[in-house]
């Protein structure tokens, strides 16, 4: 019979760079000694980042989970289904959450392109979310009450996994691309920002295939 813990491990690995966008957004340092941003993007930064810690906690926490279940040689299916299904839901939720906070706060005020880059960004969060809500349906389906059906089960979570990690890839390259010079300045300003990247520094890694 074929065992879900090597598959849970692989699953965990692919899934491991999920909380890697919200750094993107929340990763911000301060630099001080120069003229600041103007005022009126301070005030967008602060929508943003104000929005991200829930989020980003979530996103964190689903991660956890996910890493957690992949030493478990001895879950049982329906406790192993219902934790991916959960971790993928929250994900989806943070993701969300995190694409409606850059649509709520539009186009960053004085940035050449900002409409562009703005939308582009939260384009991609969204699609993040609408791809960890499939991937919870999936699992919501999987068959529990054979091991080896829900074993070649997980392995197709697996592989589709994989193309969320690209999606998470562009997402990144999108938001740093929104984060650069005065919105990064903006950004480096806001409490929430730094109390959100300070968490996702110290995550613990998640685990690996082995």
């Amino acid at each position: 019979m074929e065992g879900t813990d090597p598959v849970n491990k692989k699953l965990a690995a692919a899934l491991s760079g999920g909380a890697v966008l919200v750094v993107a957004v929340s990763g911000c340092s301060s630099s001080g000694g120069e003229k600041g941003p103007d005022p009126k993007l301070v005030s967008w930064a602060k929508t943003v980042c104000d929005a991200v810690p829930g989020p980003n906690a979530k996103i964190r926490s689903a991660n956890a989970q996910i890493a957690a279940i992949a030493t478990d040689s001895n879950l049982p299916p329906k406790n192993a289904q219902k934790t991916y299904a959960d971790a993928f839901q929250d994900m989806a939720d943070g993701y969300k959450a995190l694409a409606d906070a850059l649509d709520t706060a539009g186009a960053p005020p004085g940035v050449d392109g900002g409409a562009k880059l703005q939308k582009d960004a939260a384009k991609n969060l969204a699609g993040l979310a609408t791809s960890y809500a499939d991937l919870k349906k999936k699992v919501d389906g999987l068959d529990t009450k054979d091991q080896g059906k829900f074993a070649r089960g997980l392995k197709e979570v697996a592989a589709q996994s994989k193309e969320i990690g690209k999606q998470s890839d562009s997402g990144t390259q999108a938001l740093k691309r929104l984060e650069q010079e005065d919105v990064k300045k903006a950004m480096a300003k806001q409490p929430s920002c730094k109390v959100a990247a300070s968490a996702s520094a110290s995550a613990p890694a998640p685990a690996t295939s082995g």
